[in-house]
């Protein structure tokens, strides 16, 4: 199926094509994505009316998060993916457990890959988790929050030694879905994403340096 206007934007959003504070021009995204401009046209108003980009005079620019706008969306996050390990711990099926399990076991191969290439396998990770709370209204909440994760310009994995540790919060979360723990499992994915938040916070407080 092909991509509309919207999905190939906000996917290069995502891949950081375009980060926050670029400017977006509706003709050079029409040539680029081989499409007319209307439907551009409307992409970028639909993007603008979702908060992922901003005007700047004339200009729309990829929006970015201050520090509040930040601990606001990781307070939700937090809350939200908690809840739905709660709900994968009960309704998961062993199918989808088995694939978490290889997931995590798989991701140990990429610790010497880049940062993006982690960040994509977290993302794929966490995806399978809304996806076995089995919860339609919680998915689509969660990938509201996902969609401005986008607007960080660095993922938290960047971060020296944050890849590794990130896996054994990911092993715990697993552990806790397989025993079937919701209480065990909710605790472990809050702990997780509280110290993603962390990380991210000593990074842009120049604590911790990103990896080359």
């Amino acid at each position: 199926m092909q991509k509309d206007a919207y999905t190939l934007i906000l996917e290069a959003i995502e891949a950081g094509l375009y980060k926050p504070g670029d400017r977006l021009v509706e003709s050079e995204l029409a040539e680029r994505l081989g499409v007319s401009r209307t439907p551009v046209r409307e992409a970028l108003q639909r993007l603008e009316t979702q908060a992922m980009l901003t005007r700047d005079g004339r200009s729309l620019i990829v929006a970015s998060l201050d520090h509040n706008q930040l601990a606001e969306l990781y307070a939700v996050r937090s809350e939200l993916e908690g809840l739905a390990a709660r709900l994968a711990a009960r309704h998961a099926t062993d199918e989808e457990i088995r694939v978490l399990r290889g997931m995590v076991d798989d991701d140990h191969r990429l610790l010497s890959a880049d940062a993006r290439a982690m960040s994509r396998a977290n993302k794929r990770f966490h995806r399978q988790i809304h996806l076995a709370s089995h919860n339609r209204f919680l998915v689509q909440q969660l990938d509201l929050v996902h969609r401005s994760m986008a607007l960080m310009a660095n993922t938290s994995l960047a971060a020296e030694g944050r890849s590794e540790v990130a896996l054994s919060e990911h092993d715990r979360i697993v552990t806790a879905i397989e025993a079937r723990d919701g209480d065990a499992a909710y605790e472990a994915l809050r702990v997780h994403i509280s110290r993603a938040f962390e990380t991210r916070l000593r990074v842009d407080a120049g604590e911790l340096r990103l990896k080359e």
